[in-house]
């Protein structure tokens, strides 16, 4: 919602450069998809990790459960 109205700020500022935005709102879009994909595998990967390591710690504060 805020995009939107920063953008009919800019439309009545400026319209020339809001459509022009508006146009290119899609491709710069599609070009940062990639590096979002690659966020998302990393930040898992993080969290795999993180459980790995403190398995042997929740094992011992909790010796009746897993």
């Amino acid at each position: 919602m805020l995009t939107f109205i920063l953008w009919c700020i800019l439309f009545v500022l400026c319209w020339p450069v809001a459509l022009i935005a508006l146009i290119l709102y899609p491709f710069v879009w599609l070009l940062l998809l990639p590096f979002r994909v690659i966020g998302i595998a990393v930040d898992g990967v993080l969290h795999l990790l993180w459980g790995i390591l403190t398995l042997p710690a929740r094992l011992l504060r909790f010796p009746g459960r897993v």
